[in-house]
């Protein structure tokens, strides 16, 4: 079969837009928005797109409607433009063909208001050939525009986590010796000073904190994370970036420091001449404005005045009395103690409370303390759920000081547990319930409160009987020696919440604390059964983490404890005569026989009413440290 000849000739030229005016007006609309940097200058190129293709002229906006990407607004748009242009040219002007001498349309770019179609009518109807000319020069102007904002280093605001981190490293990278990089921990103790919010505990309703940042400075290109465990360095655009951070915040110390050297001069001005008071300066000075009856009034007053003896300003006595109270203060704080009227009360919320799992729950909690006007903070506690602080007020720091003093922070003898019925019940089943109240006799504080929340008949459908939930709470009560409260809902919790914060209000109200290390018990004066010798929240939190590294003492009582019936009191009375098991293992060899053995613990007593453990643990724990086979 002879192949198809091919053809030979020119494209057909494809038509025209049967609508260059509207097509005008689109291209000036999406110009402007390009250039105001709006993201509608998108939807007006689409528009312009449909237009071009649809073949039949349009007689007004409204019937645009038909077409794909015109919406109501569009339509209206076009619609007060043509009846402007109609108002201008008469209402026999053509709309499907441009005005003579006129091939393109030009958007003036000293008239960026859509709203102007008037201008830019006159401007299609009365233009000349000269202009014409001279407007494609204007039109690379848009073209830049749409190129977007010259890019600019990104710069953290002050105060925020990025700010902190980089100062952070450029100061550490300045020290002489130093290794190159951080380990986040360090990174974030060091900076902490230097932020606003918090790199541990994130804002109210947000899970988000300061350190969030920091992917965002690795993104940027300002600081490097290398290794694992993560390092971080400054790249050579953080280090500039850092290094403009750090001159404007010694620029603001300078100042700072400049304006408190005048107003202590002026102050030291006004100590040195405290005679120098003339109370008839403004009657003199004013003598001549005004009438001579009136001078003559002034004139008297003032001689009155002046037989008097001249006032004494008792500067240096006031500046002896300020001084004498700032070495108290200075004395107190060196020695750990907060006085009277010199600290706040404040209720501290394990960040669990109020973010993960029932967010609407546990917001509900947040929103009633509010209501209440209750102080209290967020943050991550190791032990409890709730407990409180005695911390020290803030006194605005000297403008010199880069970084503001450190607030004291003493922990109240008082510590909250919140569980509600299917909480326990878990708790229960896992081993969570003895090794919390173990953890919570353990933590220092003397004052332990179980807070139960009975949410209606949640009990009646758990996995276990609500029978052993009530002998749970009992055991708690009598055994353990807790106080507990039992509360119906969340509103009931933080009603019991807010009225133990008046009241300790009111019972720390008059009172001096003392600050004892943890190991010391007792350690400091106590006023009328209160406890005013207390732990600093630091080490507190500290001592009470779950996952530090535990002594052999401690292992050997988690051993114990997973004896059935041996409790937390029983396993520390054991550790009161055998501190590890090396003790106890000398100790059963060096008993004569194997009944000796077997009751060699029997004898021990604990708790409160001292009773002996008897003869079934001691043979339980003869059996687990001494039997090779399996147990009996």
């Amino acid at each position: 079969m002879p192949p198809e000849a091919v053809r030979l000739g020119r494209k057909r030229t494809l038509p025209s837009c049967p609508n260059p005016l509207f097509l005008q007006w689109l291209t000036e609309l999406r110009d402007q928005a390009v250039e105001k940097g709006k993201n509608s200058h998108f939807v007006y190129q689409k528009a312009i797109h449909s237009l071009k293709k649809y073949p039949l002229p349009l007689m007004s906006g409204k019937e645009a409607n038909i077409l794909q990407n015109f919406g109501p607004g569009i339509c209206k748009i076009l619609d007060k433009r043509l009846e402007q242009y109609y108002q201008d040219n008469g209402p026999d002007a053509p709309i499907h063909s441009l005005p003579s001498g006129v091939k393109h349309y030009v958007p003036d770019s000293n008239n960026l208001e859509s709203s102007k179609a008037s201008t830019s009518a006159k401007e299609l109807s009365g233009s000349s050939g000269g202009q014409n000319k001279s407007r494609p020069k204007k039109a690379a102007e848009p073209k830049k525009a749409r190129g977007g904002p010259k890019k600019r280093n990104y710069v953290p605001q002050k105060g925020s986590g990025g700010y902190a981190v980089l100062l952070t490293l450029y100061r550490h990278s300045q020290v002489p010796g130093n290794n190159g990089f951080m380990f986040k921990n360090e990174l974030m103790v060091d900076a902490q000073p230097l932020c606003l919010k918090s790199f541990t505990v994130p804002d109210l309703g947000s899970k988000y904190t300061a350190w969030s940042s920091v992917s965002t400075l690795t993104k940027r290109e300002l600081v490097l994370k290398t290794h694992s465990p993560a390092r971080y360095c400054l790249t050579e655009l953080g280090q500039t970036v850092a290094e403009q951070l750090e001159s404007e915040e010694r620029e603001e110390v300078n100042e700072e420091e400049e304006e408190e050297e005048e107003e202590e001069n002026e102050a030291g001005k006004a100590v040195n001449h405290p005679e120098m008071v003339d109370l008839t300066q403004d009657d003199r000075d004013n003598a001549s404005d005004h009438d001579d009856d009136a001078n003559d009034e002034r004139q008297k007053a003032a001689g009155a005045l002046a037989t008097r003896p001249p006032p004494v300003i008792c500067v240096n006595e006031e500046v002896d009395d300020w001084n004498e109270l700032q070495a108290s203060e200075q004395e107190a704080a060196a020695s750990g103690i907060l006085l009277p009227g010199c600290y706040d009360i404040v209720l501290c919320v394990d960040f669990i409370e109020t973010t993960g799992g029932n967010t609407v729950r546990k917001q509900e909690l947040v929103t009633e303390l509010q209501k209440n006007r209750v102080t209290f903070d967020i943050r991550k506690l190791n032990v409890g759920d709730f407990l409180w602080i005695a911390r020290e007020r803030t006194v605005d720091s000297d403008a010199g000081q880069a970084r503001p003093p450190a607030v004291r922070e003493l922990v109240l003898d008082y510590i909250v547990e919140r569980k509600r019925m299917d909480d326990l019940c878990g708790s229960i089943i896992d081993g969570r319930f003895r090794e919390q109240k173990f953890r919570l006799k353990r933590c220092g504080l003397h004052k332990p409160i179980y807070l139960v929340e009975e949410h209606g008949s949640a009990a009646a459908h758990l996995s276990l009987p609500e029978s052993t939930l009530q002998q749970a709470i009992v055991n708690t009560q009598v055994v353990d020696g807790f106080f507990v409260k039992r509360v119906q809902d969340v509103k009931e919790s933080a009603a019991y919440l807010t009225m133990m914060t008046r009241y300790l209000q009111k019972l720390y109200q008059n009172r001096t604390l003392h600050c004892r290390s943890r190991e010391l018990e007792g350690d400091g004066p106590k006023g009328d059964n209160v406890s005013c010798s207390l732990i600093s929240f630091t080490e507190f939190n500290h001592g009470a983490v779950k996952s530090k590294s535990q002594t052999v003492r401690e292992v050997f009582a988690r051993q114990l404890m997973q004896i059935s019936g041996l409790s937390g009191d029983k396993a520390a009375a054991i550790l009161e005569h055998y501190s590890c098991v090396n003790s106890l293992m000398e100790a059963y060899a060096r008993c004569s026989s194997e009944a000796e053995k077997d009751k060699l613990l029997s004898s021990i007593r604990y708790g409160k009413l001292k009773r002996n453990l008897g003869p079934s643990l001691s043979h339980s724990v003869y059996q687990l440290y001494c039997t090779k086979g399996p147990l009996s």
